[in-house]
């Protein structure tokens, strides 16, 4: 099926499902995915080999003068931006000046548009490093991945290229004291000839558990809405979505839902 990369450093802004007009800023390569996850669902495609993938990050100088310019020229139009959202083509967290290069955009921000927030997409591999997590605790949104709570389930989603731990993410998403934003797909289909599906009663009860245990601030849950790497996948019904976040209520968290 067709997939995309993000072929500019700045992009959109976009109307969210999730986050409104969101400005989106990719600090990793325009021409390749740069990912340490191979999800089947990912709208940018498969992520190359390790030795494969390029690793030509933009500078910290070069994202934030594009940034600059283009939301000071937006301003001056006195067009609306709620979120300035660090994505693109993988992982952002992955990015050397991750750190600096949050703390810059928050000059910005507070420049331009005080009233938007900054937002993060990341699949939560990178909290074993301080200055990921130091940076995280400055955004507004940190929205953190975790698909399934059975490990098997995640494995198989999102097919990371070093070790993944259930467990440990969730050890490790205690540093932000609830605070967080958790991310979650829900699908079902079949890849490299073994089911899948995350909106089992097992998967789903095993998910709430893990939920109470956290805590997060706030659930996103979403089923597939473009064109996926791996083909024989499902969206879920928005019968099976809206149940699902039912469960999740009753455990007095905010569920956001998109379809």
């Amino acid at each position: 099926m067709a997939t995309f990369l993000f072929d500019q450093i700045i992009f959109g802004p976009v109307n969210s499902r999730r986050l409104g007009v969101s400005l989106g800023v990719n600090l990793l390569p325009t021409t390749s995915k740069f990912c340490n996850f191979n999800c089947i669902y990912c709208e940018c495609g498969w992520t190359p080999g390790k030795g494969q993938m390029k690793s030509d990050f933009h500078s910290v100088e070069d994202v934030i003068k594009r940034l600059e310019i283009f939301i000071k020229d937006y301003r001056a139009d006195n067009k609306i931006i709620d979120t300035i959202t660090f994505a693109g083509n993988g992982e952002p967290t992955l990015h050397p000046k991750f750190e600096e290069m949050i703390d810059r955009t928050i000059l910005l921000r507070d420049l331009y548009y005080p009233k938007a927030a900054i937002s993060v997409l990341s699949n939560a591999t990178m909290l074993q490093s301080e200055k990921v997590v130091r940076a995280l605790k400055k955004v507004n949104n940190k929205i953190l991945k975790l698909d399934s709570a059975v490990e098997e389930t995640a494995l198989q989603m999102n097919q990371p290229l070093g070790k993944y731990s259930i467990s440990k993410i969730e050890e490790q998403l205690g540093q932000f004291n609830h605070q967080f934003i958790l991310q979650t797909m829900f699908l079902k289909g079949d890849y490299n000839q073994k089911p899948i599906d995350n909106t089992t009663d097992q998967e789903v009860d095993a998910y709430l558990e893990l939920l109470d245990r956290i805590r997060p601030e706030k659930v996103m849950i979403y089923t597939i809405a473009r064109d996926t790497p791996a083909e024989s996948l499902e969206k879920i019904s928005t019968k099976k979505m809206n149940e699902i976040a039912d469960r999740i209520r009753a455990l007095s968290i905010e569920v956001e839902v998109s379809l």
